[in-house]
């Protein structure tokens, strides 16, 4: 009995875990759109998710383990960086100081090449 009632709190924890979402911190909020695959990254105050340009869901971070979830700032701007288990990759954007609105998109993936794109803001 005293297992089974352990193994439901710690059950009930990790829900809660997961449902508090991502914390994007003071990172900017919104869409930025990567010209090279037609998605649109967004960053909402909870969330990251990778949509196509109508809208649809590509990918949800928030459904996904996520790790080594940082946000920095720094002399070349504001930094968002984490893994994710479930892509097997690492991403990295940037808000630099000397750019507009633009963000810079950098994934570490497992195959040999890394990749970096500048994304304009979409709204």
């Amino acid at each position: 009995m005293k297992k089974l009632i352990l193994v439901s709190l710690l059950l009930v924890a990790a829900g809660f875990l997961f449902a508090e979402g991502i914390d994007v911190g003071d990172f900017p909020t919104g869409k930025w759109l990567d010209e090279n695959y037609d998605a649109v990254w967004e960053f909402s105050v909870d969330n990251i998710r990778i949509l196509d340009p109508s809208g649809m869901v590509y990918y949800d971070f928030s459904e996904a383990t996520v790790e080594d979830f940082e946000v920095n700032a720094g002399t070349g701007g504001l930094v968002l960086s984490f893994s994710c288990v479930e892509t097997g990759k690492s991403y990295k954007f940037t808000k630099p100081v000397s750019m507009g609105s633009e963000i810079v998109l950098e994934i570490d993936p497992p195959w040999d090449e890394d990749y970096k794109v500048e994304m304009p803001f979409q709204r």
